[in-house]
């Protein structure tokens, strides 16, 4: 099937837009440096072993479906040894997109980014539409560790996905959008054998963070934006919905007990 198929396919069903106009309330992720002691600029594959508790990898479009031109790069990509967890985040805009305004949204959060608050790239590693589809963030490969700019003090040995809209209290999460986040997370975690039901241990690298820079601290292998950083994101609603992605990767990657 091609891609301008298969992104037909995904994007029926889409209602018509209901508002004029795409503001976004930035409520992301940290600063420029924030991540010093970050690991050098490396080559970094999928990593060559038995998976045992591997997930099929989604469809994700490419950062062509949105990039106009590449943003200015100050250093090349960072990648770190692994990654063990993921931080889930909301981009504050409006819920009502239709499927053709994304590709203006996604360049909305990475000129914020880029411009405004003077990072190399969009900070986060993925973004998943309302209607479930999966685009390429920051680059560097989707399936290398790349050191995002998400989580203050929590970039290094993560990934940063953002869900596009307000997920705030008594906000609807939209069953396409909890399907997609489940299986990105299966195959990400599970090219490092983590499961997302589990816990991992974290370093602060950043006293701006929740947690003094150096606290080593135990955080959910899939947790909320505000779990590592003094933040409402990624709402009431999405953060809610975290134990039900939680259990639907699991069972993605085929795990016991689920």
């Amino acid at each position: 099937m091609s891609i301008d198929r298969r992104v037909l396919l995904r994007g029926m069903g889409w209602a018509a837009a209901a508002g004029a106009g795409l503001t976004l309330a930035a409520d992301a992720a940290g600063r420029a440096g924030e991540d010093g002691s970050a690991p050098p600029s490396r080559p970094q594959a999928r990593p060559e072993r038995a998976l045992r508790w591997g997930s099929a990898a989604p469809a994700v479009e490419p950062r062509t479906f949105w990039q106009e031109k590449p943003p200015p790069r100050r250093k090349p990509e960072r990648t770190a040894d692994a990654v063990s967890a993921v931080f889930i985040h909301h981009t504050i805009s409006p819920n009502d997109y239709t499927r053709p305004e994304v590709p203006n949204l996604i360049r909305t959060f990475a000129v914020d980014h880029v411009d405004n608050r003077q990072w190399d790239d969009i900070g986060y590693n993925f973004l998943v539409d309302r209607g479930g589809v999966i685009y390429e963030g920051r680059a560097g490969g989707i399936e290398n560790p790349v050191v995002g700019a998400h989580t203050l003090g929590f970039n290094v040995g993560t990934v940063g996905i953002a869900a596009i809209g307000d997920f705030s209290d008594g906000a609807t999460v939209p069953e396409a959008m909890v399907d997609s986040l489940a299986r990105l997370i299966a195959w990400k975690l599970g090219l490092y054998g983590v499961d997302p039901r589990g816990t991992t241990r974290l370093v602060s690298t950043n006293d701006g963070s929740r947690y003094k820079k150096g606290t080593r601290q135990i955080f959910r292998t899939v947790s909320g934006h505000r779990d590592g950083y003094s933040t409402r994101c990624p709402g009431g609603a999405l953060y809610e919905a975290l134990p039900r992605i939680r259990e639907r990767a699991a069972r993605l990657q085929g795990r016991p007990g689920t």
